[in-house]
C-alpha cells in the first residue's frame, strides 16, 4: 500500500521529524516499509502559474495543427508553442521556463520550433509527474493563484511516499486513517480523525435496502445523493494523490470513492440511480446466474458468491467488483452510495474464485471498521456537494445492526510473562486504552477489555499482549540466548538425518527443497494404477495455487519437476536429492477441535489433534539423468544407471548405519525390469531403478533417468556404533566363482556364502559376472566372489580357510543350486 507522507501529516502532529525517524517508527510498530519514494525530487523551477492570453493556429508541415501562444506568467507576456487544443485563452496552466528540469531529467529552453521561437513549455499533467494523462495540457481551477506563483509548491509536485507492507490482521492499516493513528501512539502525539464528521441519521428518503443473508453481510448503509454535474472534474488534490497511492483517476464520483476508502479504510461502491430497478438486496448466487462485472468480463456465479442485486439480478459481486448494468457513466448526475460490512471470509473465497484482487476486496478480506460506513458516505457526499455541485442532504438507508462486540478478559500480568520484561499493571492499561479499548480492571489483577471497532484482530489475551508488547517496542526486549540444559543435543534422529545429507552430498549430489503440493495429473504422469494408495492424497481447503491443490504423498513430483527445470536451463548432467515430508491420510481423518492460545491443551485435546493428523514420515529422495562420471584426459564418461540409483541407497543405509537388502521388484514409476525393492529385516522401505519409458516420456525427462525414495522412519538408525575388534594376524584371501541359474539374484548368492563361510569371513565382495552360452550353456551366468577370511587370534591355516570356503560354497549349492566353476 503506497501513501504520501503529507497526506498523513494533515492527520497526526509528525511536525518537522525526518522521514528517516517517521519510517523506523512504523517498523517499531511491526509495519514494514518496502520503500520510500522521494517523487518530484528531480523537478526543479522556474515552473510557475500561467494565463493564456491569446493564440494563433496554423497547420505545421506534418500536417498537425499548432498553436503560437502568449501566456503571462505574471513577468509579461512569453511566446511559447504547444501542440495540445484542450484550452482556451483566459485559462490558467502550467508553464515551465527556460532552466527548468521535469521529471526524467527533461530540460527546458529556449528553441526554435515551428518557425517560431518557443520560450517554454505549457505543461500535461504527465509531464509533471500528476499521473498518466497526456492528452492535453493541465488547465488548473479558477481560482488556482496569481500569475508566476510557484506551481511546484502550489501543486505538491514534491512529495514523499511510503511503501508500506502491512500484516493481513491488520485491515485498519490500509488506510490514512489507521496509520496516522499508529503513528501517534508511536511517538504520543496528536491525531485527527479523518473519519469524525457529522454522520446524517437514516432518513425515511433513501434507497430501499434488504439483507437477505445476515452472516455475509450484517450491515448495510446507502446514500443518494442528487444533482451531479457529470462533466466536473476531479480536483488536482484528488487525483495527485490518487495517483501516488497508484490508483488512476476515472470520473469525479469513483475517484471521490477511492479517495474516501484510502482515507477512512472504508470501501465504497457508487452506482447510477436512474439504472437500478426496485429495492437493492444483499444475497448468495443462484444456480445459472451470471454477471458481467466492471473489467468487461461475464462472470459464471457460485452459490457461495455474495452479490448486491435490484430486480433486474445481480448488480455487483458483493464487496469484490462492480456489475456494468450500474455502472456510472459520463451522463450519471444521480448516485446511489453504498458502504457495507461483509464477512472477510467470503470475500477471500470470492476473490480466489473469479481470480479478482481489488483495492476494495483487498481491505475487506481483511476486516473494515463496520463503524466509519456512515463517515465515510458523509465525507464522500461532501466532496460530491463542494466538486460536482450535487446535493447530499437526506436519502440515507440503515440496514442491519453490525457484528456483535467482543469482549475479551485478560490477567493483567500476562503480556509481562509474555515478553519477559517488566510491564506494570498501569502501563497495559494505558496501552490498550490508546488503542482505544475500554478496560475495567478488577480487584483479582483481572482486565476486562473492550476493543474498538476498527479493531476486530483483537479476540484472544494473546492478541491483547502483542499490542501492548508493540506499543512498548520489540527492541526494548532483549535478546537472550535460551540456555540448554546440560547432557542434551542431536537426537539420535537428527544426527542420522544429517549424515544422510552429508554422505549423498560427498557422493555428488545437490540438494534441492520442493514445494509440498501437486497437481492430481501428477499420478497420472507416473503412471500410478487406479488403486495405487499414492493417489490418495490430501486436498488442501485453501491452496495457495488451484493448480497443485494436493499434497505429496512421494517425493518423486516435485524431485522430477526441479530436474526437468534444470535441464531445461541448459544443464544436462543432474544428480538431485530431497530429504521431506510426505502426507499420508491413510482413510478418512476425524475433524480437528478448535484449541485457543490462551491455555495449553489438555492431553486428551492432543491426543484428538494427533488424530486428526495425516502419517508424515520423512523420505528420501533421488534423481540421476545424464553423465555420472563425465569424460576427460582420465578416460572416457558413464552415464547414470539403475545400479547408481540403487546405490544411492546404499549410501543412505550406510549412513544411517543399517543393512539394507535389494531385490529385483515391480513398481511405478520405474521400469519393470530395472527396478529394485529396498528392504530391511524383510520390508519393504523404498524403490530404486530407472524410470519407465512412458513417465520419462510424459514428464520430458532425458532416456533412462534414475531415480530412488527410501522412508527414513521405516529404515530407522543403527543405534550407537561400537568399534570392531581388529586383528593382528594377516588375511586369508581366496576366491571362488559359481555358476547359477540367470534368474537366480547375486545377493541370494552373496548371503548364501555368507552364511556359510561363519565367523571367519571378515568381507565378501562380487568382482566379476561372466556369461557364455558355448561353455557355460543357455540362462546360468558365473559370479566370482572375494572371500576375505580372518581369525581374531591365530593364523589361519590352509586348511582352516578351505574348510571355511568349501562350506560358503555347500551353503550357495543347497540354497541357490550354484555349482563351482572349474
Amino acid at each position: 500500500m503506497r501513501l504520501p507522507l503529507s497526506w498523513l501529516r494533515e492527520h497526526v502532529a509528525l511536525g518537522d521529524r525526518p522521514v528517516s525517524e517517521i519510517t523506523a517508527g512504523l517498523v517499531r510498530l511491526g509495519i514494514e516499509v518496502n520503500a520510500v519514494d522521494f517523487v518530484g525530487s528531480d523537478l526543479s523551477g522556474p515552473v510557475v502559474v500561467g494565463r493564456v492570453l491569446e493564440f494563433e493556429e496554423f497547420v505545421a508541415g506534418n500536417g498537425k495543427t499548432i498553436r503560437w501562444c502568449q501566456v503571462d506568467v505574471g513577468s509579461g507576456p512569453r511566446g511559447i508553442v504547444c501542440g495540445a487544443r484542450n484550452f482556451a485563452p483566459s485559462d490558467l496552466v502550467v508553464v515551465a521556463l527556460p532552466g527548468a528540469v521535469l521529471p526524467g531529467g527533461f530540460a527546458i529552453s529556449a528553441r526554435k520550433t515551428y518557425g517560431h521561437v518557443s520560450d517554454g513549455m505549457i505543461c500535461s499533467a504527465r509531464e509533471l509527474g500528476l499521473g498518466d494523462d497526456h492528452a492535453g495540457i493541465l488547465v488548473l481551477p479558477p481560482p488556482a493563484a496569481p500569475l508566476g506563483t510557484d506551481a511546484i509548491e502550489l501543486l505538491e509536485l514534491r512529495d514523499v511516499v511510503l511503501d508500506l507492507e502491512t500484516t493481513p490482521d491488520r485491515g485498519y492499516q490500509m488506510s490514512v486513517r489507521g496509520i496516522a493513528r499508529d503513528l501517534s501512539l508511536a511517538f504520543e502525539v496528536g491525531f485527527s480523525d479523518p473519519a469524525a464528521v457529522e454522520i446524517a441519521p437514516a432518513s425515511g428518503g433513501g434507497w430501499p435496502v434488504v439483507i437477505e443473508d445476515p452472516a455475509g453481510c450484517d450491515l448495510f448503509t446507502a446514500r443518494t445523493v442528487t444533482g451531479l454535474d457529470p462533466a466536473a472534474p476531479s480536483p488536482l488534490e484528488i487525483t495527485r494523490r490518487l495517483a501516488l497511492a497508484g490508483i488512476r483517476s476515472i470520473s469525479l464520483a469513483v475517484d471521490v470513492t477511492n479517495y474516501v476508502m484510502l482515507e477512512t479504510g472504508q470501501p465504497m461502491h457508487a452506482f447510477d440511480r436512474s439504472r437500478l430497478t426496485g429495492a437493492i438486496t444483499v444475497r448468495r448466487a443462484r444456480a445459472g446466474e451470471m454477471l458481467e462485472t466492471l473489467d468487461g468480463t461475464r462472470r459464471t456465479l457460485d452459490p457461495d458468491d455474495l452479490l448486491v442485486t435490484d430486480g433486474s439480478g445481480p448488480i455487483a459481486l458483493a464487496g469484490i467488483m462492480g456489475g456494468a448494468a450500474t455502472e456510472i457513466g459520463p451522463a450519471t448526475t444521480d448516485v446511489v452510495l453504498e458502504a457495507a460490512h461483509w464477512q472477510p471470509a467470503t470475500i477471500s473465497r470470492g476473490i480466489r474464485r473469479h481470480k479478482l484482487p481489488s483495492e476494495a476486496s483487498k481491505r475487506f478480506e481483511r476486516g473494515v471498521d463496520p463503524a466509519v460506513a456512515g463517515a465515510a458516505l458523509a465525507r464522500a457526499g461532501t466532496l460530491l456537494a463542494t466538486y460536482g455541485g450535487a446535493t447530499a442532504a437526506g436519502g440515507v438507508t440503515v440496514s442491519g445492526p453490525g457484528p456483535a462486540p467482543v469482549t475479551v478478559t485478560m490477567a493483567a500480568d500476562l503480556p509481562e510473562r509474555t515478553a519477559g520484561v517488566p510491564i506494570p499493571a498501569a502501563t497495559v492499561v494505558r496501552r490498550l486504552s490508546q488503542i482505544g479499548c475500554t478496560v475495567e480492571a478488577s480487584p483479582g489483577g483481572l482486565l476486562t477489555v473492550d476493543p474498538p471497532s476498527w479493531r476486530d484482530d483483537l479476540l484472544d489475551p494473546a492478541d491483547l499482549v502483542e499490542d501492548v508488547v508493540r506499543l512498548e517496542g520489540y527492541d526494548t526486549i532483549p535478546s537472550t540466548l535460551p540456555t540448554p540444559p546440560p547432557g542434551t543435543g542431536l537426537t539420535e534422529r537428527q544426527r542420522s538425518r544429517r549424515s544422510i545429507g552429508r554422505a549423498l552430498a560427498a557422493a555428488g549430489l545437490v540438494e534441492v527443497l520442493t514445494y509440498p503440493f501437486v497437481a492430481p495429473s501428477a499420478w497420472d504422469e507416473l503412471g500410478l494404477a487406479d488403486d495405487d494408495p499414492r493417489r490418495q492424497a490430501l486436498r488442501l481447503v485453501n491452496p495457495l495455487s488451484e493448480a497443485e491443490p494436493e499434497l505429496r504423498t512421494t517425493l518423486l513430483p516435485g524431485l522430477l519437476s526441479t530436474l526437468r527445470r534444470n535441464i531445461g536451463r541448459g544443464l544436462r548432467d543432474v544428480a538431485l536429492y530431497e530429504t521431506g515430508l510426505v502426507f499420508l491420510p491413510g482413510g478418512a481423518l476425524p475433524p480437528l477441535p478448535q484449541v485457543g492460545v490462551s491455555r495449553r491443551p489438555t492431553a486428551a485435546e492432543l491426543a484428538e489433534l494427533a488424530a486428526g493428523i495425516p502419517d508424515q514420515p520423512t523420505h528420501v529422495g533421488v534423481a540421476l539423468a545424464g553423465e555420472l562420471d563425465r569424460p576427460g584426459w582420465w578416460g572416457p564418461g558413464r552415464p547414470a544407471g539403475w545400479p547408481d540409483a540403487i546405490e544411492s541407497a546404499r549410501v543412505v543405509a550406510r549412513a544411517a548405519r543399517v543393512p539394507l537388502t535389494v531385490r529385483a521388484a515391480r513398481q511405478a514409476p520405474w521400469h519393470p525390469g530395472r527396478c529394485a525393492a529396498l528392504l530391511r529385516d524383510g520390508t519393504v522401505v523404498g524403490y530404486a531403478g530407472e524410470l519407465h519409458p512412458r513417465v520419462v516420456a510424459a514428464l520430458e525427462l532425458p532416456e533412462r533417468t534414475c531415480a530412488m525414495e527410501l522412508d527414513l522412519d521405516a529404515l530407522g538408525t543403527g543405534g550407537i556404533v561400537r568399534a570392531p575388534a581388529l586383528s593382528s594376524y594377516p588375511p586369508a584371501l581366496l576366491d571362488v566363482a559359481l555358476v547359477v541359474p540367470a534368474s537366480v539374484p547375486a545377493a541370494s548368492v552373496a548371503a548364501a556364502l555368507t552364511d556359510g563361510a561363519g565367523s571367519l569371513l571378515e568381507s565378501l565382495r562380487l568382482f566379476d559376472v561372466y556369461a557364455d552360452l558355448e561353455r557355460l550353456g543357455p540362462d546360468v551366468r558365473s559370479l566370482a566372489y572375494a572371500l576375505r577370511l580372518r581369525a581374531p587370534d591365530r593364523t589361519l591355516t590352509a586348511e582352516e580357510a578351505g574348510a571355511a570356503r568349501d562350506a560358503a560354497v555347500a551353503e550357495a549349492t543347497r540354497r541357490t543350486g550354484a555349482v563351482l566353476r572349474t
